[in-house]
C-alpha cells in the first residue's frame, strides 16, 4: 500500500541541548519571546534549526501526539504526512514498507535513532513497522545525498527519531487503541529524574492486528501480526556540561500474510508467507567539554536481528548485524564552526539457508564539517567524509550549503555526493525472498549527485515554502531474468546503464489564527530512468507524478483537538502489472478527534472514509507467479480501505 502524502507541521518544538527537555511547543520560523528553541542533531554542529544552511525538517512532539492517535504502533503515519517523504509498500502480502524520499527509492534511506543505527545500516522494510513514536520527542529529516554525515547508507537523505528526555518530574503514559480491522495496540512511557544528574525512561507495548481477506478471495490483504517491544534509556547531564545517553531495545513479531488456510493461488498450491523477527540493540552517545573551545564526541552501537521468511514451502533463516562506532572533536571560534573525526561501521549478513548471499562490509572513515558565518544573515556550510570500503573501495562525498536571511524570507541552496554499497535486499526481493535469485556478481556502487534550493517566508501568521530539487543516480541496481536460467525462473541483479534523473517541487503554505491552522501542500516528482534494454528513457514506476493535500485542524491545551484532512495522489506508472500499466488517481479523506476528560483523553479517527482500495480494481494476486517469486502485484493504493480507529490515553505526574 502506498500512504499519500499529505500536510506537516515542518518546524517544531526544541529539544535543548543542554537539559532535559519537556514536552515540545510548536516554534516557528523565528522564535518568539518566551519559547524554546529546536536544536538538530541530524547535522551534528549544534545549531537552531533555523540557523541550519542544511535544511532540516522537524515534526515536533506536538504533531507525533497527532498522529499516535491515528496509527500508534508504528511511525509510518508520522513519516507519511511530510512533503517528499513516501511510505511505499514492499511486500503486500507482509505490509512490509519502506521510505521513498523525493522520489528516490527506499534502500537509500538511513533511518537512525538519536543519532545511531540502531535498525541497521540498511533497515529491513519491515523496521519501519516495528517502530512505536511513544517516547518519540522530534523526528529530523534531511532530504538528498547525505553521506557526508552518515556515509554509505544514507544516499537517498536521513531520518533521525529523537527520543523524549525526562523532566525534573516523574512521568506516566498509557495508552489503548483498537480499530475496525480487529487491530489492538496498548503503549505505556514512565520517566523520571534519578538523581545526581541522572534521568530514565522506558517504554514498552504490545501490538496485535488479526488477518484480513477484504475482497474474499482467499489471499491474505492486511497480515497479521503479533509484537512485543521494550526500551529503556538512561541520561546523564554532568556539572561541566558532560553528557552522557545510554539505550537499549528488544522486539519480537510474528508476521503472517499469504493464502488462507485452505485456499490456494491460482496454480492450485496454497503459498502462505510468515516472518518471525527478533531484534535486540545498544547505544551510547556521550559528549564531554575539553577547553572553552574543544569538545569531546563519542557514539557507538551494536544490533543484531534474526528472521525466519516463510515463502510457500521455503524457509529462509538469516541474521543482521551492524556494528558502529564513532570519535570526534567539535569547537567553535569567533564566526566559525567546525567537527571532525573517525568512523567505522560493518554491516553483515548470515543466510544458513542461502550462504551464497553471505556479506559483510567493513567501512572506516574520516569526516569534517565547517561552518562559516559571513555576514549577520549568511552562512556558508562544507562537509566531506571519506569512506574506506572493503568491496567497493575509496569514496569521497561531499556536500556544500548555503544559507541567506533577509527579513521575512530564508533561502537556502545545498549540493552533494554520495553512494550506496548494493546488497541483495531490493524491494523485490523483500517481498519474495532469496531463493531465485542468481549469487551477486560484478556489481558497482550506486551513486548520486543532488542538489535542492529552497525559498521560505514567514510573517505574522503566515507561512509559506518552495522547494525545488534534483538528483542524478548512476549505477542504480534492478533486477532482470537471468539469461539462458530464466526459463527456470531465475533473475539477477545489475546496474543499469545511464542515468537516474529525478526533477521536482514541493510547496506549502500554512495559516494559523489562535487555536486554527490551515495547511495546504503539492509535490511534484518527475523521475526518469533507463530500462536494462537501453532503448530509451522511462518513468520510474510507482512515482505519482502530483500529490497534494489539504488539512484544518483546531486544538486548544488540556481540552481536546479537531481535525480534518484531504489529500490527492496522481497516477503512477506500474511495472509488471498484468491488469493495468497506470495506476487510477485516488483521493482520501480523513477526520479525528480527541476531548480531554480529567486525566484521560479520549480519540477518534477515521481514515480513508471514502473507502478507496486497491482490489476494489483489480486483484491484488497476480494470475501466475512472477519471475522473481511473488504473486502480488505492487501496491499503488490503500489496500485496507476504510479504518476507524479510537481509544484512550492516561497521563499522570509531569508538566500538565
Amino acid at each position: 500500500m502506498t500512504i499519500p502524502i499529505r500536510c506537516v507541521l515542518l518546524l517544531g518544538a526544541a529539544l535543548p541541548a543542554s537539559a532535559y527537555a519537556q514536552e515540545a511547543k510548536p516554534v516557528l520560523s523565528e522564535p518568539v519571546e518566551g519559547q524554546e528553541e529546536i536544536i538538530v542533531q541530524a547535522t551534528r554542529s549544534g545549531r537552531r534549526v533555523q540557523d541550519e544552511p542544511v535544511r532540516v525538517e522537524v515534526i515536533d512532539r506536538d504533531e507525533i501526539e497527532e498522529k499516535i492517535l491515528m496509527r500508534p504502533g508504528n511511525i509510518a503515519m508520522i513519516l507519511s504526512e511530510t512533503g517528499g517523504l513516501r511510505v511505499q509498500v514492499t511486500s503486500p502480502a507482509l505490509g512490509s514498507a519502506n521510505i521513498r524520499v523525493q522520489g528516490m527509492e527506499g534502500r537509500y534511506t538511513q533511518l537512525l535513532a538519536d543519532g545511531l543505527p540502531l535498525y541497521g545500516g540498511q533497515a529491513s522494510s519491515l523496521g519501519l513497522l516495528q517502530i512505536a513514536p511513544t517516547d518519540l520527542g522530534q523526528v529530523e529529516v534531511i532530504k538528498g545525498a547525505a553521506s557526508a554525515l552518515y556515509g554509505p547508507s544514507a544516499l537517498g537523505g536521513v531520518i533521525n527519531l529523537v527520543s523524549r528526555r525526562p523532566g525534573d518530574e516523574p512521568e506516566a503514559e498509557m495508552l489503548m487503541n483498537a480499530t475496525s480491522r480487529n487491530g489492538q495496540d496498548v503503549t505505556a512511557y514512565v520517566s523520571a529524574p534519578l538523581g545526581a544528574g541522572w534521568g530514565g525512561s522506558i517504554t514498552g507495548g504490545y501490538h496485535r492486528q488479526s488477518r484480513q481477506d477484504l475482497d474474499e478471495d482467499g489471499w491474505i490483504d492486511m497480515a497479521g501480526y503479533e509484537r512485543w517491544t521494550a526500551r529503556p534509556r538512561f541520561f546523564w547531564n554532568g556539572p561541566e556540561g558532560a553528557k552522557l545517553f545510554l539505550t537499549a531495545g528488544a522486539m519480537r513479531e510474528e508476521r503472517i500474510g499469504g493464502t488462507l488456510d485452505g485456499r490456494a493461488t491460482p496454480d492450485g498450491s496454497p503459498f502462505p508467507q510468515a516472518q518471525d523477527s527478533d531484534r535486540f540493540d545498544i547505544g551510547l552517545v556521550a559528549e564531554t567539554p575539553m577547553t572553552d573551545i574543544w569538545t569531546a564526541h563519542l557514539r557507538a552501537s551494536a544490533m543484531t536481528q534474526k528472521h525466519r521468511h516463510l515463502f510457500g514451502d521455503v524457509v529462509e533463516k538469516d541474521r543482521h548485524g551492524t556494528i558502529f562506532a564513532e570519535a570526534s572533536l567539535s569547537g567553535k571560534g569567533g564566526d566559525t564552526s567546525w567537527i571532525g573525526g573517525i568512523a567505522y561501521q560493518r554491516d553483515s549478513f548470515r543466510s544458513r539457508t542461502f550462504p551464497a548471499f553471505d556479506y559483510t562490509y567493513a567501512v572506516p572513515g574520516i569526516f569534517g564539517q565547517v561552518e562559516q558565518d559571513l555576514a549577520t544573515d549568511l552562512t556558508l556550510a562544507g562537509s566531506a567524509r571519506i569512506d574506506f570500503h572493503n568491496r567497493f573501495g575509496t569514496q569521497f562525498s561531499p556536500r556544500l550549503s548555503l544559507l541567506y536571511k533577509p527579513s521575512f524570507w530564508t533561502i537556502r541552496v545545498s549540493a552533494g555526493r554520495g553512494f550506496y554499497a548494493p546488497t541483495p535486499f531490493v524491494e523485490e526481493i523483500e517481498a519474495a525472498g532469496l531463493s531465485r535469485l542468481a549469487p551477486l556478481a560484478g556489481l558497482k556502487a550506486e551513486t548520486a549527485t543532488s542538489a535542492s534550493v529552497d525559498l521560505g517566508y514567514r510573517r505574522g501568521p503566515l507561512e509559506g515554502n518552495v522547494t525545488l530539487f534534483g538528483s542524478d543516480m548512476r549505477n542504480t541496481t534492478e533486477l532482470v531474468p537471468d539469461g539462458p536460467a530464466a526459463q527456470a525462473g531465475r533473475v539477477r541483479l545489475i546496474n543499469l546503464a545511464g542515468t537516474t534523473r529525478t526533477r521536482g517541487a514541493e510547496m506549502l503554505l500554512r495559516y494559523r489564527w489562535d487555536g486554527f491552522t490551515l495547511t495546504g501542500s503539492y509535490v511534484h516528482v518527475h523521475a526518469t530512468e533507463t530500462g536494462p534494454d537501453d532503448k530509451g528513457r522511462r518513468i520510474v514506476p510507482l512515482t505519482p507524478r502530483h500529490a497534494a493535500g489539504l488539512v484544518a485542524m483546531w486544538e486548544e491545551h488540556d481540552k481536546g483537538r479537531l481535525g480534518f484532512e484531504i489529500y490527492y495522489t496522481g497516477r503512477q506508472r506500474l511495472e509488471d502489472n498484468p491488469y493495468r500499466t497506470r495506476s487510477r488517481p485516488y483521493v482520501e479523506v480523513g477526520m479525528m478527534g480527541e476531548i480531554a476528560v480529567g486525566k484521560a483523553r479520549l480519540f477518534l479517527n477515521a481514515e480513508n472514509m471514502l473507502g478507496k482500495r486497491q482490489t476494489k480494481y483489480d486483484p491484488l494476486l497476480r494470475p501466475a507467479r512472477a519471475i522473481d517469486g511473488r504473486w502480488t502485484v505492487d501496491a499503488w493504493a490503500p489496500l485496507e480501505g476504510f479504518v476507524l480507529n479510537g481509544g484512550v490515553r492516561f497521563r499522570l505526574g509531569g508538566r500538565q
